[in-house]
């Protein structure tokens, strides 16, 4: 017996919108919408991701946007919606897979700017294959094991919701607008200083410092993110800049006539930064043997769903329909000559360039097999594809150096290559399985949503090559110098450098990474040992390696976020008393305050790489500057403490509304 808990919804998991009925669904206009979202999407990542490490889910922000722009037609769909989101989303994932990888062709110095045929192809392949590799698995995780996925789950409430009217896109574009003016007040126009920091000795050797991005975005990623993500980013800011920094420079000093400062940002560049290196590798081992139950559970699933055809049968009901299986494995071998020409291209061998491709498949299948299985359980803004990437490029150099030998120029190249197709591959993974959870709860069509997801690829992929250039060539990437001071971090693009070249020509600083690996052993064990005492508090050691590797100027302003977004829950706690379904209006708030920080991340993002449109045709970077002299660091103070305010108040207001 059924019992029914809203229109739509039933105890027994019926979809939203049953089987046995067909609404529009797969439209040209929503497949269209959806590519235009990605393409929008991926740049925004990609500057998000090169700037501060991390990137967000777009599927909330695609969803809502969907809403607001097919409400225009009167005979718009939840699945059509789903459709848009589903495309659009892709963008976001492919971003972090091509950032985390293609720019250390730039940083070794074995591109001089981004070729745009290998990136985009690379792109397309890996990312394609990530959708490929998971269609098997869409039955085996969602249905059978009917694992979380709670983006999954928040996108489609999201959708549900947007069946009603409400204000989420007039707070959305506001709070674009927001962050897209005060990206051009600092980095434009530079009207104010972006970073207010300061630091100084006191008694010669004691250094204290303090800075802060004033960022919308990171500040909207803290949100995001939330309390405890950005408090472990933040601690890893502190063990550099608080601990190891002042540590050196108590020990050596402060040269004569060195600024306090300038040093320890030499400090940080030449070797603390190093500490980060050792903890991703530490967090990317332990996240391979952490999953080993679910590498072979994964693996087996798949393994079984490619031998079977029960996808294949005419009476399968229209939720439970994937890409024929003959079209999934053909397209699969399809893909793997681009790949071929690609690796060859590069080391014109064709044996080695066989075990390249080789390499990659099986990487492939078995990381996209897990980052799928993984978002399923944390979530794919949460998926350690850094390190499950750092895992790939590390034995794809060792395999390489000893086929190609120590003093060959190509193979860490070579290594990266195969790192590039394998982190596309496995980012969409995670976010493929998110949005077949979606459909799933919604009841939409799989093979619908499949191609809704490869062609949100591609489109993202053909985006993505332009808009390195226009960024590496306007502010550069890696380490920020007296010449580039404006330079995006690209904290896991040089993470992937320091390996391949550190197995390839040495050199690296193995002190600073021990310490680092150790620094990573030291949480995993605190982990455990808080587990034990039944004290359920998480530390993921990549989110700690990023918060060392960063500057602790972007770590602060993410904690900042992180703060504000705690604010608004204990807000929400305070009101649960008071009124009914409470549940209900907690989600529609939090919904309104993360589409609030979307939009601060979005807009500054978007500015971010206009801006760079013009500075890199003049090769003049204050070419937007129109009043002289900045006016200090304040003015962009006080903006950002009148947008945090504005953010909570507002998230407060949603909650009221709901009431």
């Amino acid at each position: 017996m059924r019992k029914i808990l809203k229109k739509g919804t039933f105890m027994n998991d019926q979809a939203y919108i049953p089987a046995e009925k067909t609404i529009t669904e797969m439209t040209l206009r929503s497949f269209i919408l959806g590519c235009l979202i990605s393409m929008i999407v991926a740049a925004s990542n990609a500057y998000l991701g090169l700037f501060a490490g991390m990137t967000v889910s777009a599927s909330i922000p695609a969803a809502v946007i969907s809403m607001s722009l097919l409400g225009l037609f009167k005979n718009n769909t939840i699945l059509e919606n789903n459709i848009v989101q589903t495309g659009g989303s892709a963008g976001g994932s492919l971003a972090a897979g091509v950032i985390f990888t293609i720019p250390a062709l730039v940083l070794m110095g074995y591109w001089k700017e981004f070729n745009y045929f290998e990136t985009t192809l690379i792109a397309i392949t890996g990312g394609i294959l990530g959708v490929l590799f998971t269609i098997p698995l869409r039955r085996a995780l969602i249905v059978k094991k009917k694992l979380k996925y709670p983006e999954g789950i928040a996108t489609a409430e999201v959708l549900k919701a947007g069946q009603e009217k409400g204000d989420s896109m007039k707070y959305l574009g506001l709070a674009s607008l927001f962050g897209a003016l005060f990206k051009f007040g600092a980095s434009g126009a530079k009207l104010w200083s972006g970073v207010f920091e300061g630091g100084r000795l006191f008694g010669g050797k004691v250094f204290g410092y303090f800075g802060m991005n004033l960022s919308p975005a990171l500040m909207g990623v803290g949100y995001i993110v939330g309390l405890r993500v950005s408090c472990i980013l933040f601690i890893g800011g502190v063990l550099s800049w608080y601990v190891f920094i002042p540590a050196i420079i108590a020990s050596t000093g402060v040269p004569e006539g060195k600024d306090a400062v300038d040093y320890a940002w030499f400090i940080w560049n030449s070797k603390i930064r190093y500490l980060g290196v050792g903890a991703m590798l530490t967090g990317g081992a332990w996240a391979l043997v952490e999953l080993r139950s679910a590498i072979f559970s994964a693996f087996q699933e798949g393994w079984d769903a490619f031998q079977s055809s029960r996808q294949n049968k005419k009476d399968v009901p229209r939720t439970d329909r994937d890409t024929n299986m003959k079209i999934v494995l053909g397209g699969i071998g399809a893909l793997l000559f681009p790949i071929f020409y690609i690796y060859y291209t590069q080391i014109q061998d064709v044996p080695i360039t066989l075990v390249m491709v080789l390499i990659m498949v099986v990487a492939g299948f078995l990381f996209a097999s897990v980052a799928g299985y993984m978002a399923g359980l944390v979530g794919s803004s949460n998926n350690p594809t850094s390190g499950i990437t750092i895992a790939t490029i590390l034995f794809a150099s060792v395999v390489l150096l000893f086929l190609l030998g120590k003093d060959n120029p190509v193979g860490a190249a070579a290594a990266i290559f195969i790192g590039g197709v394998v982190c596309c591959a496995c980012a969409i993974a995670g976010d493929n399985t998110q949005d077949l959870k979606s459909g799933y709860i919604l009841g939409a069509t799989p093979v619908k949503q499949q191609v809704a997801q490869i062609g949100g690829v591609v489109a993202a992929a053909l985006v993505l090559g332009p808009v390195l250039n226009l960024l590496n060539t306007a502010y550069g990437f890696g380490p920020k110098t007296d010449l580039n001071p404006e330079s995006l971090a690209a904290p896991q693009a040089t993470l992937m450098r320091s390996v391949v070249e550190g197995v390839f020509g040495g050199g690296l600083p193995w002190d600073m990474i021990a310490w680092g690996a150790l620094i990573g052993v030291v949480v995993i064990v605190t982990e455990k040992v808080l587990h034990k005492c039944n004290i359920n508090f998480k530390i993921p050691v990549l989110a700690m390696a990023i918060g060392i590797y960063l500057p602790l100027e972007l770590d602060s302003t993410i904690m900042f976020g992180g703060i504000l977004a705690w604010l608004v829950s204990r807000f929400q706690q305070k009101k649960k008393n008071q009124v009914e379904n409470v549940a209900e209006a907690t989600k529609r708030s939090d919904q309104g305050g993360l589409l609030i920080a979307s939009g601060l991340v979005t807009g500054e993002a978007l500015v971010g790489i206009l801006i760079a449109l013009p500075v890199a045709l003049s090769g003049d970077k204050n070419i937007l500057r129109f009043f002289g002299d900045s006016w200090g660091v304040w003015p962009g103070v006080i903006l950002l403490a009148l947008l945090s305010f504005w953010l909570v108040r507002t998230g407060q207001k949603l909650f009221l509304k709901k009431l």
